[in-house]
């Protein structure tokens, strides 16, 4: 009986693995942020916050978009940021942040909106 149970092991083992890592892309997911930034007028501003959020974990570097005219800063990371890290870069980068919308970078629904 045991070598059944055996047999039935390595038949399934194949897709337990073939499972395993089609769920990987999903569980690494990136995130999408969208920051409302207060006092972004110029190009030099804009690097300031750039150069900051490029200093984060996980963010995706080439991801970070700048809209100078509506203060809005957008960018990908494959971890999650908290709001309080976040208001303290765009604080310590002389700025302030008025809005945060998170979202999934793939399907762009908000899952934590402000």
């Amino acid at each position: 009986m045991a070598f059944i149970g055996v047999s039935i092991m390595r038949r399934l083992f194949p897709v337990v693995v073939l499972l395993v890592t089609l769920t990987m892309p999903v569980l690494a997911a990136e995130i999408r942020y969208e920051l409302r930034v207060d006092g972004l007028a110029c190009p030099y501003c804009a690097y300031g916050i750039e150069k900051k959020i490029k200093a984060l974990d996980g963010v995706d570097k080439e991801s970070i978009q700048i809209q100078l005219n509506e203060g809005v800063v957008v960018f990908e990371a494959d971890n999650l940021i908290s709001e309080g890290r976040l208001k303290r870069l765009i604080s310590d980068a002389g700025f302030t942040l008025r809005g945060l919308k998170t979202s999934s970078a793939t399907s762009g629904n908000a899952a934590h909106g402000r």
